[in-house]
């Protein structure tokens, strides 16, 4: 059996993940921050359907918490699947917020660059020692990157990840010497609690939304959760250093 890592799976994009990559037979241990209920239920979900699933507390942005965390999971693959290693990672945990280049605060920038750059960056770094040769690593980009279609407030979010981007050309390069593929997916608007459950409090935005989509709808966390499932996966074993885009068609 092979065991992945997903981060920030307590709902939404994270959640799906966790979900569609056990229901390929893969054990799961996968994070949660302050959605502790969330985290829990995903993974009985998981074991519902007869999976085998562990949720732990991470906040990927606190790195002086990721060498407790990697002795953490070492633990639990020891005690749960007999293992030292695990083949899976999938770096999806973060947050949005918005704000004009003039009135963002030095706090929002550097909370958002903790999260959604330094936090991936060397969370990867602690856990490679436990990543098993010939594994794959999925990093969870934003379309907001793109070079047309920008939408005011996104400058700081959408830098990151644009970082993103290239560390995971980087990665891909560096780790492709054991073998470990690394490859990003782009959501674009998708049904999420991101940005405070945006979708739910403004539920007058999803038609706009959909009607820039090429196939006429927002997306669903099953949407790309079901991509990264099969990036990881030994179907996408001749695919590295790619960013694609889960989207729908967006602004095409």
């Amino acid at each position: 059996m092979k065991v992945a890592i997903v981060t920030g799976a307590s709902s939404g994009i994270g959640r799906s993940t966790a979900i569609k990559i056990a229901e390929r037979g893969n054990g799961v241990i996968l994070t949660y921050n302050a959605n502790a209920r969330g985290g829990q239920e995903t993974a009985a979900v998981i074991e519902d359907r007869g999976g085998t699933a562990v949720a732990l507390p991470l906040d990927v942005g606190e790195t002086d918490t990721f060498s407790a965390f990697r002795d953490t999971v070492a633990g639990v693959l020891h005690y749960t699947w007999q293992r030292d290693t695990f083949d899976y990672l999938v770096n999806n945990a973060g947050f949005s917020r918005t704000s004009l280049i003039e009135d963002t605060t030095e706090e929002t920038f550097d909370g958002l660059m903790r999260v959604l750059l330094k936090g991936p960056y060397f969370l990867t770094q602690k856990l490679l020692p436990l990543l098993a040769d010939g594994g794959a690593i999925v990093n969870t980009s934003s379309n907001s990157t793109a070079a047309a279609g920008l939408e005011p407030g996104y400058s700081v979010y959408a830098s990151m990840k644009g970082g993103l981007d290239v560390l995971t050309r980087y990665m891909a390069k560096e780790f492709s010497t054991r073998g470990i593929r690394v490859n990003a997916v782009s959501p674009g608007a998708t049904r999420t609690r991101i940005a405070d459950d945006a979708f739910t409090r403004f539920p007058e935005v999803v038609p706009a939304l959909a009607a820039k989509a090429a196939l006429g709808r927002v997306g669903d966390p099953e949407d790309i959760g079901a991509m990264i499932a099969a990036l990881v996966s030994d179907e996408s074993r001749w695919v590295t250093a790619q960013n694609i885009e889960v989207s729908g068609g967006y602004n095409l």
